[in-house]
């Protein structure tokens, strides 16, 4: 009797310890991949939540980028990663597109999903001595002869290309016409643009607003519905030129499929908490970034809903597989 007792007592020392290292989590540093290069709008966003999370949870969140292969290279490296919870990842828009576009056997279902931070249309954007002067400037150079304007934002098949091939072809032409300088990110598009090397730059309004406040370039529309809040005079893409077409890139925080139930509600409940927060939302205003929250089921639905949304305007682009 005296044995079983022991046992018993030790089964539950054993089942109590698993329960606090779960309670506990994380127990040691956590790395965080962002698939972008450092500069770019994934980059500024991932480190305002790894610092967050560093400060809730108690451990270091440390950012690595893993650039190359348009994003590939990166959502490669967060979905092999072993999945105890201590190699995570910002994921990004292009993980609904990879599939699509033939680029890469990646989706969302290859993930554990934590929580979606941030949604924003991209804009197009010049050099500020350009000739062109409004959209509409830009729209009849783009119908005369759309390989004579070379444009870019980041991968080919991204958002940002995306956004660009429909605005070609919303113009009535083929958007395969279009010519895109691939980058790895927004970061690299603008100083190519500042440089002089390329026409026009699809990128979102927050990676471009030191360039735009240094009087170095100009924003010529946005690719949504709704005007950008910090840049109302910028004008949507349907009212300047009767393009209707709103493709948002989004953000959010995932870990490789598998990761432990427990572990990926510590890391959603804290997200939830870092988005309610004024400090967070301050930080994304001060950088002109739309916060949406979605966690659990809701961000997967809303990455379910995504991937047919831009399989469909791939395929309608003609950029699929």
């Amino acid at each position: 009797m005296k044995r079983l007792t022991t046992a018993a007592l030790a089964a539950i020392a054993f089942l109590t310890a698993g329960g606090a290292a779960v309670a506990d989590y994380p127990e040691r540093p956590v790395t965080v991949i962002v698939p972008w290069s450092a500069g770019g709008g994934t980059d500024a966003t991932g480190r305002i939540i790894a610092t967050m999370l560093e400060e809730r949870l108690g451990q270091p969140f440390n950012v690595v980028n893993r650039t190359g292969g348009g994003g590939i290279v990166g959502h490669t490296a967060i979905k092999d990663a072993e999945p105890d919870g201590y190699t995570i990842g910002i994921i990004t828009t292009e993980l609904s597109m990879y599939d699509a576009v033939g680029s890469a056997d990646l989706t969302h279902e290859d993930y554990s999903l934590v929580a979606l931070y941030n949604a924003d249309p991209s804009a197009v954007f010049v050099k500020a001595d350009s000739d062109f002067q409004t959209i509409e400037d830009l729209a009849d150079a783009v119908r005369t002869d759309p390989q004579a304007i070379q444009a870019s934002g980041a991968n080919f098949g991204g958002v940002n290309h995306l956004s660009w091939v429909s605005m070609v072809q919303g113009l009535g032409l083929d958007g395969g016409q279009s010519n895109w300088v691939p980058t790895e990110g927004g970061a690299p598009a603008l100083q190519l643009l500042a440089s002089g090397a390329i026409d026009v730059a699809v990128v979102q309004f927050p990676e471009a607003q030191a360039l735009l406040e240094a009087g170095e370039i100009r924003a010529l529309a946005t690719l949504g519905n709704e005007p950008n809040p910090r840049h109302p005079d910028v004008p949507p893409i349907n009212e300047a030129l009767g393009v209707d077409f709103a493709i948002a890139g989004w953000r959010g925080l995932g870990g490789p499929e598998g990761m432990p139930e427990d572990v990926v509600a510590a890391l959603t409940d804290a997200m939830e908490d870092i988005l309610a927060s004024d400090s967070f939302r301050s930080q994304m205003g001060q950088l002109n970034y739309g916060v949406v929250w979605a966690g659990g089921a809701d961000f997967a639905d809303y990455l379910e809903n995504r991937a047919e949304a831009f399989g469909a305007a791939i395929s309608s682009a003609g950029i699929g597989q």
